[in-house]
């Protein structure tokens, strides 16, 4: 009697574990959290208004979650209402696919300072490539919300709790992300997640606005056309980053626990930084890098990676020559630092994004079919080129 009460008993420890066992949640789309450092009277104002944005998902999945983000806020924020819909076109969304998003099983929260805060999983099963919106209410407002200065996305606000609404009424428009960081998906099977870690060319500063043409979403759009349904790619680019010191966000280095590291589903990083270190010192008249200063901060990413059995990949850096912080100088550090991403059996593999976009008559400076402008940021079309350049081998 004993052994058959100890039987039944690990049964139905069995069944009531199966459903934990059967989660395998990986990062579908990302955000990197911010400090907003906008001065104080140009901060939206969010008291008492909905807050409405929309991401598109890389990978898909039979369940989605949301992570809000209040880690770089020093006070607690309270949330109200979430609703999560498929989005239509100008901030509405499509009838019918509306659902109320809930925290530890109930509606709004209020999420401590520092801390992110995940929903519970909503039955929401999407495909690739599939937009999303998510509308948030905010009570009291949001007077240093955790935000990501550039978005390549509209964000629309409008008065009082409108989260349910298919469009919203008398909407305003502001720039910034604001509390959402990531969605993440739910499959029977193990997903994968690559992260993009990058400054302003991997957050897709200048890319044409709401049309997803970065180049790690035009990577995403390359891997699902090859049958990679489960392979997400989640955008861990911060405008101005650098690799050692700070500018806008933590540096690579200071970040990569928690931008990389502690990503769900995560197997490969990419990572394409180094140019804002070259660049800032010539134009704020501090010593150059060195080649292996930036060497070594690679290798440190490196061996953190592949603690977690996380594969690194690393990215050229691109030509900048022309842009107002080149100098000869830190030109030939970057040829240098691109020579050994090249050669160097440390990583699990490289992308020569410099060659990519290069122009061949002068490597160091970007073509002009590809350059937005500046000497600095791709277009589309550069946008395109780079993703194009990747052997998609990598990510097995």
């Amino acid at each position: 009697m004993g052994k058959r009460m100890l039987l039944g008993a690990a049964l139905l420890a069995m069944v009531a574990a199966s459903p934990a066992q059967a989660q395998y949640w990986s990062r579908s789309w990302m955000t990197a959290p911010l400090v907003n450092r906008a001065p104080p009277e140009k901060h939206p104002d969010l008291n008492d208004r909905t807050v409405r944005q929309v991401v598109r998902l890389s990978s898909g999945g039979q369940r989605i979650r949301i992570r809000l983000s209040n880690e770089m806020s020093v006070n607690p924020l309270l949330v109200g209402s979430v609703h999560v819909a498929l989005a239509g076109e100008n901030g509405a969304i499509v009838p019918g696919s509306d659902h109320v998003v809930t925290f530890n099983q109930a509606q709004g929260a209020t999420i401590p300072a520092r801390a992110p805060l995940l929903s519970d999983p909503i039955d929401l099963a999407v495909k690739p490539l599939t937009r999303i919106s998510i509308s948030i209410h905010l009570p009291q407002g949001a007077a240093d919300a955790t935000v990501h200065s550039y978005s390549a996305a509209t964000t629309w606000t409008a008065s009082g709790d409108q989260t349910g609404a298919e469009t919203l009424t008398s909407p305003t428009v502001i720039g910034p992300r604001v509390v959402i960081s990531a969605v993440e998906v739910d499959n029977a099977k193990r997903g994968t997640a690559i992260v993009t870690l990058g400054d302003s060319i991997t957050d897709g500063v200048r890319a044409t606005p709401d049309g997803n043409r970065r180049w790690p979403d035009l990577l995403a759009e390359r891997l699902q056309k090859a049958g990679r349904k489960s392979v997400g790619v989640a955008n861990a680019g911060i405008s101005a980053n650098r690799l050692l010191s700070e500018a806008d966000g933590y540096n690579a280095l200071a970040r990569f626990d928690s931008d990389v590291l502690a990503v769900p589903g995560v197997t490969h990083v990419v990572i394409l930084e180094g140019v804002n270190d070259l660049g800032g010192a010539a134009r704020d008249k501090r010593p150059m890098l060195t080649p292996q200063t930036v060497i070594g901060a690679y290798r440190q990413m490196i061996a953190r990676a592949h603690d977690r059995n996380i594969k690194v990949i690393l990215a050229t850096i691109l030509p900048y020559k022309g842009a107002g912080y080149w100098s000869a100088e830190g030109d030939a550090v970057r040829i240098a630092v691109n020579d050994w991403i090249r050669t160097t059996k440390e990583a699990d593999g490289f992308v020569d994004l410099a060659k990519a976009v290069a122009d061949p008559a002068d490597p160091s400076r970007m073509a002009k079919p590809y350059d937005v402008g500046d000497a600095l940021h791709p277009n589309d079309e550069g946008f395109r080129v780079m993703a194009d350049a990747f052997d998609l081998r990598l990510f097995k």
